[in-house]
């Protein structure tokens, strides 16, 4: 071959490699700025109970305005604002999705951090440690980064896709998703599905929901005669609260037993915690020890399953737990009751079909559908009559809701963005044959 033609292929080799350099480097600068996106949302301090909703309410809305969305900002109580974002669909007679997160994150431990829990730092591993990093705003920003990645596909819904950023779900949504779910602006939305926060899984699988168990939020107190510390009496405060403490203890450690024992999962069984105690008269170095109060109580968070009889609960509450005979009383704080809310999720909806296949077509796999183990805002939804599931793409990584040192791995934030953009682009293109409406869904 003439020294020409070498020269020929080796400029088209050259070429060919410097093209696929620049298209590996521009993916990776993409994957930077999607990174940099999120930690600029983790960083914004919505921590209850003072969250800067406004603040994350103006980064939102960038990022809207990035994706030409329609945004609208409802306050329905004074200070707590909702945005609604909307990606028009072409036919607005189908119903909409609704894609749902909430901005507000629970307190923390500061010291009790490996890296600060509002800086959002990345290890050398790519975790991003943060508050929020798996409860929620990882899922909220996974949205918009979907969208995103569609838009520039050229990708266009059919459906209309709805994300809502509700406030304080993490102290029961009540000003929030609630009010938002009984609004009649909610019902003029039409939604056919709402998508909402799930749980980190362990394994390669993603855990998805299909209900979850009823908050209880119980005080009991106990009254009893003061007296000295050194005298032994019945019926003294202390005394009848830790006899409830002992009933309530024998109660968690049947359900507990029940869950080591496999079979069950966590969403299965009750589960109670004892959360606070009080009691005692304050002294300027602690507590008075030689005087035993008059009034003691305990705060439990009790989480009741759809399968489990709660009228029998109640009435073990009322006989066993918190008898008026040894001076007891109790208050629910929050009580959830009523008709269990369920979304079928099995081949009775299209919408548990598609989410499992647009799973599996971005290379994953949903496990058995579970009963979510605590609340979340998905329940208002299911009360007004719209199917939810409650669905976080995050595989091969320890739940750590709540927890210290929550992270999240870089490599599993970007694996979930595409997970979310085989599953709107699955629902946003959904035709039922009869036209669509909820009912016949």
């Amino acid at each position: 071959m003439a020294s020409g033609g070498w020269r020929r292929i080796l400029t088209l080799v050259v070429s060919v490699i410097v093209l696929a350099l620049c298209i590996l480097s521009a993916a990776a600068d993409d994957g930077e700025a999607i990174v940099s996106r999120f930690q600029e949302y983790l960083r914004i301090e919505t921590v209850q109970p003072k969250p800067d909703y406004y603040k994350a309410l103006d980064f939102i809305n960038s990022q809207a305005k990035s994706l030409s969305l329609e945004s609208q900002t409802i306050e329905f109580v004074k200070g707590k604002p909702l945005i609604l974002l909307k990606w028009v669909g072409s036919d607005p007679a189908l119903p909409a999705i609704l894609l749902n997160s909430h901005t507000d994150v629970v307190p923390f431990e500061e010291s009790k951090w490996t890296h600060h829990p509002l800086h959002a730092h990345m290890d050398k591993q790519g975790d991003i440690y943060a508050r929020g990093s798996q409860d929620m705003k990882c899922v909220g920003m996974q949205y918009l980064e979907a969208i995103r990645k569609l838009q520039a596909s050229g990708f266009h819904p059919i459906r209309s896709v709805y994300l809502s950023f509700v406030p304080d779900e993490e102290i029961g949504g009540h000003d929030g998703a609630e009010k938002f779910a009984e609004s009649n602006l909610f019902k003029s939305l039409n939604i056919g599905i709402a998508l909402d926060e799930g749980l980190p899984s362990p394994t390669e699988s993603y855990r998805v929901f299909y209900g979850e168990r009823s908050p209880w939020w119980l005080v009991i107190k106990a009254k009893g005669a003061p007296g000295h510390g050194a005298k032994l009496y019945d019926n003294s405060a202390m005394e009848n609260l830790l006899k409830s403490l002992e009933s309530i203890r024998r109660f968690r450690a049947s359900q507990f037993d029940l869950l080591k024992a496999g079979g069950v999962a966590e969403g299965d069984v009750v589960s109670v915690n004892c959360n606070f105690l009080k009691a005692g008269t304050p002294s300027p170095t602690g507590f008075v020890m030689n005087l035993q109060p008059s009034e003691a109580e305990a705060g439990f968070d009790i989480r009741i399953p759809p399968t489990f009889d709660s009228e029998a609960l109640e009435r073990r509450l009322v006989e066993e737990w918190a008898p008026a005979a040894r001076n007891m009383s109790f208050e629910f704080k929050q009580k959830l009751s009523g008709e269990p809310l369920l979304t079928a999720a099995d081949d009775s909806t299209p919408w548990w079909r598609l989410l499992e296949n647009a799973v599996k077509e971005a290379g994953g796999r949903t496990s058995k559908p579970e009963i979510f183990p605590a609340s979340t805002d998905a329940r208002y939804f299911r009360k007004a009559g719209v199917p939810a599931f409650g669905f976080s793409p995050i595989s091969n990584t320890p739940s750590l809701l709540h927890d210290h040192n929550e992270y999240l791995g870089k490599a599993e934030y970007l694996k979930g963005i595409d997970v979310y953009v085989s599953v709107i682009k699955a629902y946003a293109s959904y035709e039922s044959k009869s036209g669509g409406s909820r009912d016949e869904l």
